[in-house]
C-alpha cells in the first residue's frame, strides 16, 4: 500500500531504480519504490556488468552476490566474420574486478531486490504514475485509481518513455531520424567461440553482439531493419549465417526467448528540475553496442542516492545541481561512444578494408588496447578521488 508521504519516491524498479533506492535506504533515508508492472520481468536486454559498475555496487553490498552468479569475461573482441580485428583484454584493468561480468539483467535485479528487502524496503506493485505536480515543498505523484504520494524528491527511473520526465517538462533531445530496430534472444548454440569472451561482429547490415551467459546460454543482440516480435530459430540462424563465422559456423540448438526493441539516441536536456532528478534510461538511451546502458544507469543511481542522502542530512541543495552537472556530460559521452561502435559496423564495402586495417593496428598497440578497455569498463569515468562508500550495514529507516 502506498504511503501518504515519503522523503524520496523512486519511480521504476529496474536496475537503476533499485540501486538508487538501496543506496538511500542504507543511508537511513525514508524511500518508497514503485513500479507499474505486477511482477519483475524474467527477460531483459542487458547482459554485462562492467568493472566500474561492480565497484559502485560494492559500495552498497551488491557486488559480491552478483559476481557469484555470473561468469567473468576476460576479453572483448571485434570481428569481421572469421577474422579477429581487435582484442581488448580486461585482465590488466586497475580494478578489483579485472573482467566484464556476464549476467542477465533479470539476475542483477534479483540481487538488488534481495539487498533492498534486507534493508527493509519493498517494491510496491503495480502502481503506474499518471500525473506529477511540483511545488515548493517537493512533488505530489498521482497514480492510477487516484492514490497520491507526497515526496520531497522524485527519482525518475522509469525508462526511456519516462512519465516522470514528461510530466516534469524535461525535453529528451537527440538527432532527427527514425528509431533503430534491434532483435535480441537467449539461445543455446553449437559454436567454436570461447564462452568467456564477448564478441562484436561487424557487418554492413549492422552489428551483432555475442554475449555468453551462465549455464551455456548465449545472448544475441543485432541491429536489423525490422525485427520480428518473436524471433524464431530460423530467423536467428539466418542472422548468424549472414554476420557470424563462416569456416566454423554457429548452429542454433534452442531459442529460450526472443524479443525486439526500438530506440533513438537521446539525452535529457537536464537531469534535474526542482525536486525531480533523472537517472538511467529516463536520462539517456543509445545503441546497446558496448553494453553501456544499464551500467551507466547503475552508476547514475549510486551517485544520485549518495547525493540525495547528503542533502537530506542537511547538505546544500546545490549538491543536486552538482549531480546533474556530472551525469549529463557522461551520458553524452556514452551515447556518442555507443553510436561510434554502431557506425563502425555499417561502413560501406569500399572502406571496410581500411577500417579492418585500422582495428588490427590498434589491436597491436598496448596503450590503445588499454584505453579502449578503460572506456568499455567505465573506469575512464571513475573519479580520481572516490568518495567514502555508503555504510552497507546501516539500520533501515523506520
Amino acid at each position: 500500500m502506498l504511503p501518504e508521504e515519503t522523503d524520496v519516491l523512486v519511480v521504476g524498479a529496474g536496475p537503476t531504480g533499485l540501486t538508487a533506492a538501496l543506496t538511500l535506504a542504507l543511508r537511513g533515508v525514508r524511500v518508497t519504490v514503485v513500479d507499474r508492472l505486477p511482477r519483475p520481468p524474467v527477460t531483459s536486454r542487458a547482459a554485462v556488468v562492467h568493472a566500474y559498475t561492480l565497484e559502485e555496487l560494492d559500495r552498497i553490498g551488491a557486488g559480491a552476490p552478483l559476481v557469484a552468479r555470473g561468469i567473468r569475461s576476460r576479453n572483448f573482441t571485434v570481428r569481421d566474420r572469421d577474422r579477429v580485428l581487435l582484442t581488448v583484454p580486461f585482465h590488466a584493468l586497475p580494478s578489483v574486478h579485472p573482467y566484464a561480468l556476464m549476467v542477465s539483467q533479470a539476475v542483477t535485479e534479483e540481487v538488488l531486490t534481495d539487498r533492498l528487502d534486507a534493508a527493509g524496503v519493498r517494491v510496491l506493485r503495480p502502481y503506474e504514475m499518471a500525473d506529477l505536480d511540483l511545488d515548493g515543498a517537493g512533488a505530489v505523484a498521482t497514480f492510477g485509481g487516484g492514490a497520491t504520494v507526497r515526496a520531497r524528491y522524485v527519482v525518475a527511473a522509469d525508462g526511456m518513455r519516462s512519465t516522470v520526465r514528461e510530466r516534469a517538462g524535461i525535453a529528451f533531445v537527440g538527432p532527427a531520424g527514425g528509431a533503430e530496430s534491434f532483435v535480441l534472444a537467449d539461445v543455446r548454440v553449437t559454436s567454436s567461440l570461447p564462452y568467456d569472451e564477448v564478441s562484436l561482429f561487424l557487418d554492413r547490415a549492422g552489428p551483432l553482439v555475442w554475449a555468453p551467459l551462465p549455464d551455456g546460454v548465449v545472448r544475441l543482440v543485432a541491429a536489423v531493419d525490422e525485427a520480428p516480435a518473436d524471433p524464431d530459430a530460423a530467423y536467428l540462424q539466418a542472422l548468424l549465417d549472414e554476420r557470424g563465422p563462416t569456416r566454423r559456423p554457429h548452429r542454433i540448438r534452442e531459442v529460450l526467448w526472443g524479443s525486439r526493441f526500438r530506440l533513438h539516441h537521446r539525452v535529457a536536456a537536464t537531469f534535474r528540475t526542482g525536486p525531480v532528478l533523472l537517472a538511467g534510461d529516463a536520462g539517456h538511451v543509445h545503441s546497446p553496442a558496448g553494453g553501456q546502458g544499464m551500467n551507466l544507469g547503475i552508476v547514475d543511481a549510486v551517485d544520485l542516492g549518495t547525493t540525495l542522502a547528503d542533502v537530506l542530512a542537511g547538505g546544500p541543495e546545490a549538491l543536486l545541481d552538482g549531480y546533474a552537472a556530472r551525469r549529463r556530460p557522461m551520458a553524452e559521452d556514452v551515447v556518442a561512444f555507443a553510436d561510434r561502435l554502431t557506425r563502425l559496423a555499417a561502413v560501406p564495402p569500399t572502406t571496410r578494408p581500411a577500417r579492418n586495417l585500422l582495428l588490427r593496428v590498434l589491436s597491436g598497440l598496448p596503450p590503445a588496447r588499454r584505453r579502449i578497455a578503460l572506456r568499455l569498463s567505465g573506469l575512464s569515468h571513475r573519479p580520481a578521488i572516490t568518495p567514502e562508500p555508503a555504510p552497507v550495514h546501516a539500520s533501515p529507516p523506520p
